[in-house]
């Protein structure tokens, strides 16, 4: 396990650091793709009430569903720069859980998202659906293309777009 994870630190770290084509020359991208998927985020209050995930996504009159692996959350936490400017950053865990449906595509269009599963106690969770507009942006500049994403969280309250 840590040979894997050593290794997909190295191969991201390769990735971020190359840059991409067919972009001007002098322009740094990183060299990566958006994948089409819908995340959703159970905050650490409501992680003791799942048990399992299922999310339907329907955009543009097609829709996908399929029961959605739910690993660890974590966040950012600075660790500084060095004086050659050099700077880093580790994970560390939340309490939250993640997980991501993929989807065929994903436009700025209108999207309808449900979310179904099993409760703690084995019980079904309440059916709870959001509409809203997956949100584009340009994170590493125009030059380097607009990424689109679409995110949900599920807690005691429902479903709803998580806040940018």
């Amino acid at each position: 396990m840590r040979k894997s994870g050593l290794l997909l630190a190295l191969l991201t770290t390769t990735v971020l650091t190359s840059g991409c084509f067919p972009y001007p020359p002098g322009t740094q991208c990183p060299a990566i793709a958006q994948a089409s998927v819908v995340s959703v985020t159970v905050p650490a209050s409501y992680v003791p009430h799942v048990r399992t995930l299922r999310l339907r996504a329907c955009q543009d009159g097609v829709c996908k569903e399929d029961a959605v692996e739910l690993r660890p959350g974590s966040v950012s936490v600075d660790q500084g720069c060095s004086p050659d400017g050099v700077c880093s950053a580790t994970a560390s865990p939340d309490g939250t859980l993640i997980g991501m449906l993929f989807l065929g595509s994903l436009t700025e269009t209108p999207m309808a998202v449900t979310a179904t599963g099993t409760g703690a106690d084995g019980l079904a969770l309440p059916v709870r659906t959001v509409e809203f507009r997956p949100r584009g942006a340009f994170p590493y500049g125009e030059q380097c293309g607009r990424f689109i994403t679409a995110s949900v969280v599920l807690d005691a309250e429902g479903l709803r777009e998580k806040p940018a």
